[in-house]
Protein backbone atom coordinates (compact mmCIF):
# COMPACT_ATOMS: atom_id res chain seq x y z
CA UNK A 1 0.00 0.00 0.00
CA UNK A 2 1.36 3.29 -0.85
CA UNK A 3 1.27 6.36 1.54
CA UNK A 4 1.61 9.86 0.70
CA UNK A 5 4.96 11.22 0.87
CA UNK A 6 6.65 13.30 3.97
CA UNK A 7 8.91 16.05 2.59
CA UNK A 8 10.69 15.70 5.85
CA UNK A 9 11.52 12.18 5.17
CA UNK A 10 12.07 13.08 1.84
CA UNK A 11 14.56 15.53 2.82
CA UNK A 12 16.69 13.40 5.29
CA UNK A 13 16.80 10.34 3.16
CA UNK A 14 18.21 12.33 0.15
CA UNK A 15 20.42 13.93 1.99
CA UNK A 16 21.71 10.58 3.63
CA UNK A 17 22.25 9.60 0.20
CA UNK A 18 24.06 12.20 -1.57
CA UNK A 19 26.61 12.62 1.58
CA UNK A 20 27.65 8.56 0.61
CA UNK A 21 30.07 8.50 -2.21
CA UNK A 22 29.11 5.20 -3.37
CA UNK A 23 25.19 6.15 -3.56
CA UNK A 24 26.41 8.86 -6.03
CA UNK A 25 28.91 6.69 -7.85
CA UNK A 26 26.43 3.63 -8.43
CA UNK A 27 23.41 6.03 -9.61
CA UNK A 28 20.90 5.41 -6.86
CA UNK A 29 18.55 7.96 -6.96
CA UNK A 30 15.56 8.70 -4.35
CA UNK A 31 11.92 8.79 -5.73
CA UNK A 32 9.75 9.01 -2.65
CA UNK A 33 9.36 8.55 1.04
CA UNK A 34 7.54 8.13 3.77
CA UNK A 35 7.67 6.57 7.50
CA UNK A 36 8.49 3.09 6.89
CA UNK A 37 8.59 2.60 2.94
CA UNK A 38 11.79 4.16 0.86
CA UNK A 39 11.45 3.82 -3.27
CA UNK A 40 14.99 4.33 -4.83
CA UNK A 41 15.96 3.65 -8.61
CA UNK A 42 18.63 3.37 -10.91
CA UNK A 43 18.92 4.20 -14.41
CA UNK A 44 20.87 0.82 -15.46
CA UNK A 45 23.84 1.59 -17.96
CA UNK A 46 26.62 -1.00 -19.68
CA UNK A 47 29.06 -0.57 -16.76
CA UNK A 48 26.26 -2.19 -14.08
CA UNK A 49 26.94 -5.24 -16.70
CA UNK A 50 28.35 -8.86 -15.64
CA UNK A 51 30.02 -11.05 -18.32
CA UNK A 52 26.64 -11.81 -19.89
CA UNK A 53 25.83 -9.18 -20.86
CA UNK A 54 22.70 -8.14 -17.95
CA UNK A 55 23.03 -6.35 -14.99
CA UNK A 56 25.17 -7.69 -12.18
CA UNK A 57 22.84 -9.28 -9.72
CA UNK A 58 25.02 -7.02 -6.67
CA UNK A 59 23.53 -4.42 -8.35
CA UNK A 60 20.36 -5.22 -7.88
CA UNK A 61 20.86 -6.43 -4.28
CA UNK A 62 22.60 -3.29 -3.54
CA UNK A 63 19.29 -1.47 -4.79
CA UNK A 64 16.89 -3.80 -2.59
CA UNK A 65 19.50 -3.44 0.43
CA UNK A 66 19.89 0.13 -0.07
CA UNK A 67 15.38 0.44 -0.07
CA UNK A 68 15.27 -1.73 2.45
CA UNK A 69 17.85 -0.45 4.94
CA UNK A 70 16.53 3.22 4.48
CA UNK A 71 12.99 2.41 5.11
CA UNK A 72 13.82 0.93 8.85
CA UNK A 73 16.08 4.86 8.97
CA UNK A 74 12.71 6.32 8.38
CA UNK A 75 11.55 4.55 11.68
CA UNK A 76 14.71 4.81 14.28
CA UNK A 77 14.54 7.11 16.59
CA UNK A 78 17.61 9.66 16.46
CA UNK A 79 20.71 8.67 17.80
CA UNK A 80 20.35 4.74 16.22
CA UNK A 81 22.29 3.53 13.09
CA UNK A 82 21.20 0.70 11.50
CA UNK A 83 23.22 -2.48 9.35
CA UNK A 84 22.44 -5.38 7.47
CA UNK A 85 22.90 -8.42 9.13
CA UNK A 86 21.18 -10.83 6.25
CA UNK A 87 20.30 -10.15 3.09
CA UNK A 88 18.13 -12.73 1.10
CA UNK A 89 17.83 -12.09 -2.39
CA UNK A 90 15.40 -13.79 -4.84
CA UNK A 91 15.98 -12.53 -8.61
CA UNK A 92 13.07 -13.14 -11.03
CA UNK A 93 14.28 -11.83 -14.05
CA UNK A 94 16.84 -10.20 -15.56
CA UNK A 95 17.56 -6.71 -16.02
CA UNK A 96 19.03 -4.67 -18.45
CA UNK A 97 21.25 -1.80 -19.62
CA UNK A 98 19.05 1.03 -20.68
CA UNK A 99 16.37 0.80 -18.45
CA UNK A 100 15.46 1.89 -14.78
CA UNK A 101 14.87 -0.40 -11.99
CA UNK A 102 12.69 0.81 -8.87
CA UNK A 103 13.10 -0.98 -5.63
CA UNK A 104 10.18 -0.17 -2.69
CA UNK A 105 11.29 -0.63 0.64
CA UNK A 106 9.50 -1.57 3.53
CA UNK A 107 9.94 -1.47 7.24
CA UNK A 108 7.83 -4.71 8.74
CA UNK A 109 9.17 -5.00 11.56
CA UNK A 110 11.09 -2.39 13.73
CA UNK A 111 12.15 -3.06 17.30
CA UNK A 112 15.03 -1.78 19.64
CA UNK A 113 17.97 -4.20 18.59
CA UNK A 114 16.51 -5.85 15.45
CA UNK A 115 14.62 -4.49 12.69
CA UNK A 116 13.07 -7.27 9.80
CA UNK A 117 12.41 -5.59 6.36
CA UNK A 118 11.92 -6.30 2.75
CA UNK A 119 12.00 -4.90 -0.21
CA UNK A 120 10.77 -5.49 -4.51
CA UNK A 121 12.25 -4.20 -7.36
CA UNK A 122 10.54 -3.60 -10.68
CA UNK A 123 11.93 -2.49 -14.37
CA UNK A 124 10.14 0.87 -16.43
CA UNK A 125 7.30 -1.78 -17.49
CA UNK A 126 6.02 -3.23 -14.22
CA UNK A 127 8.04 -6.63 -14.63
CA UNK A 128 9.61 -7.80 -11.40
CA UNK A 129 13.18 -7.81 -11.22
CA UNK A 130 13.93 -9.03 -7.69
CA UNK A 131 13.00 -9.43 -3.87
CA UNK A 132 14.05 -9.39 -1.12
CA UNK A 133 14.24 -9.41 2.89
CA UNK A 134 16.28 -7.86 5.63
CA UNK A 135 17.16 -8.69 9.01
CA UNK A 136 19.19 -5.18 10.43
CA UNK A 137 20.45 -4.66 13.54
CA UNK A 138 19.54 -1.62 14.79
CA UNK A 139 22.16 0.10 17.83
CA UNK A 140 22.50 3.00 19.34
CA UNK A 141 25.37 5.76 17.33
CA UNK A 142 28.73 5.37 18.83
CA UNK A 143 29.37 9.06 17.46
CA UNK A 144 28.14 11.58 15.43
CA UNK A 145 29.25 10.24 12.38
CA UNK A 146 27.78 6.92 12.86
CA UNK A 147 24.28 8.46 11.91
CA UNK A 148 25.36 8.81 8.33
Amino acid sequence: MRTERDPDIEAAISERLGAVPFYRWIGIELVRATKGEVELAIDLQDHHDNVQGLIHGGVIATLLDSAAGLAVRTVLEPGHRHVTAQLDVQYLSAARSGSRVTATGRAVRVGSQIAFAESSAEDGSGRAVARATSTIVVTESRSKGDER
